[in-house]
């Protein structure tokens, strides 16, 4: 049910604005209603059926019908009196740069008060605008009306259908080209990643450098203990090392120290790597990658074999794609 927020209403500075759209809303209703009935009633079948049935309406109505042009005027004064004000208001607040715009910005208003065949439905653009401008200053909420909840539904639904069966005609095309050998691959890498490739390594450094250390220096002590452990099991599965224990006193001690170091240095190789991946010393090392990654145009190409598997892969993550987009999340949402 479509509520009207009168706290607002009240403490807005546009009060007497919107009453006269409430004023205009209603008047806007029964004309239309009026127009629309007597657009049914201009048929001869439903005079003879009211003729027949109800003539006491039909003999009060046939002098309205008749006249029907002239009562329509006494709306369309209305509404022209109406536009002509808040012209002159927006012209005095100065709400647009120009005076002579706002008839070309509010169009529909002007169009709608020709007395003129359809001309007249355009009306109906008038009671959206008001309806959206009292929703927007929150007046009222038509959202939470089941009309609006029932219209949402079916336009999102339909935007779903349609846009899926657009994005998966897309896809399908890249497909094509794919299998076709474009050269859109190429070009991406030669055109577009290999002239940046500073800006590329650049980028990964630093990404690097602080993956590392927020990942790794606050942790540090407790990777320590952790891969010391997992090299003293590994040590201690280790058939020849265990075979030290058997030397003659001092067959433990050689065991336990050979441990101890080994836990100690890789360790330590892995704290010095973390720690220089944590600096800005590792941008060379970055850049290496980077350029092997993205070798100069012309430079190697790759054998058919890969290139195909690669082929492949983009078709399958683009299948992947496409499952995914045939999914139907609006049903989800029916009742």
């Amino acid at each position: 049910m479509l509520r009207i927020n009168r706290e607002n209403l009240r403490s807005s500075h546009q009060l007497i604005w919107f009453l006269i759209d409430f004023l205009m809303l209603g008047l806007l209703i029964i004309n239309l209603a009026f127009i629309i009935w007597d657009s049914i009633y201009s048929f001869v079948a439903v005079q003879n059926l009211l003729e027949e049935n109800l003539p006491a309406v039909n003999a009060i109505y046939q002098p309205i019908h008749e006249r029907f042009i002239f009562y329509d005027l006494i709306f369309v004064s209305i509404f022209l009196t109406e536009f002509f004000v808040r012209w002159g208001y927006s012209v005095k607040a100065k709400v647009y740069d120009r005076w002579y715009f706002y008839p070309f910005i509010h169009w529909y208003d002007l169009v709608g008060c020709i007395p003129v065949g359809g001309f007249r439905f355009l009306r109906a653009l008038r009671i959206i605008s008001i309806i959206y401008r009292l929703h927007q200053y929150k007046i009222i909420d038509f959202t939470s009306t089941r009309l609006y909840q029932f219209v949402s539904f079916y336009y999102e639904a339909f935007m779903e259908e349609l846009s899926d069966r657009i994005v998966l005609k897309v896809l399908s095309g890249v497909q094509d080209e794919v299998k076709r050998g474009s050269p859109l691959f190429e070009r991406i890498q030669a055109d577009i990643l290999f002239p940046r490739r500073s800006m590329l390594s650049d980028w990964l450094s630093e990404r690097v450098a602080l993956a590392a250390q927020h990942g790794y220096i606050p942790n540090r002590g407790a990777l320590r203990v952790y891969l010391e452990d997992r090299v003293d099991n590994a040590l201690k599965q280790n058939l020849e090392l265990s075979r030290l224990k058997y030397l003659p006193v001092v067959g433990p001690t050689i065991q336990d120290t050979l441990e101890n170091a080994v836990g100690d240095i890789v360790a330590n190789v892995i704290h010095q790597i973390l720690e220089d991946l944590a600096s800005s010393s590792n941008h060379a090392f970055i850049e290496d990658i980077v350029n092997v990654m993205l070798p100069e145009p012309g430079e190697e190409k790759g054998a058919d074999q890969e290139q195909e598997a690669l082929i492949n892969l983009i078709l399958e993550v683009i299948d992947a794609i496409k499952d995914q987009v045939r999914v139907k999340h609006w049903r989800a949402n029916l009742p």
